[in-house]
C-alpha cells in the first residue's frame, strides 16, 4: 500500500519561490547553469573535471 503524497511538492516551490529574493534565484539559477556547462564540457573532452582523457593522453606523448 503506497502513502498518498503528504506535500505538493509544485506548490509548495511556487510558493517558495514566488517568495524568495532575487539574490536566491540568481544564486540558484548560476548553479544550476554551472553544472549544466560543466556536464557538457566533461562530455566534450571525455573525461571529468581535473581527468586526463585517454585521447589527450596520447596526443601529448605524440608531441
Amino acid at each position: 500500500m503506497t502513502a498518498p503524497d503528504s506535500v505538493p511538492l509544485h506548490a509548495l516551490t511556487e510558493d517558495n519561490l514566488a517568495s524568495a529574493s532575487p539574490d536566491l534565484l540568481r544564486a540558484m539559477i548560476k548553479t544550476f547553469a554551472d553544472a549544466l556547462m560543466s556536464a557538457e564540457a566533461d562530455a566534450v573532452c571525455g573525461a571529468e573535471y581535473g581527468q586526463v582523457s585517454d585521447s589527450a593522453a596520447l596526443r601529448s606523448r605524440l608531441l
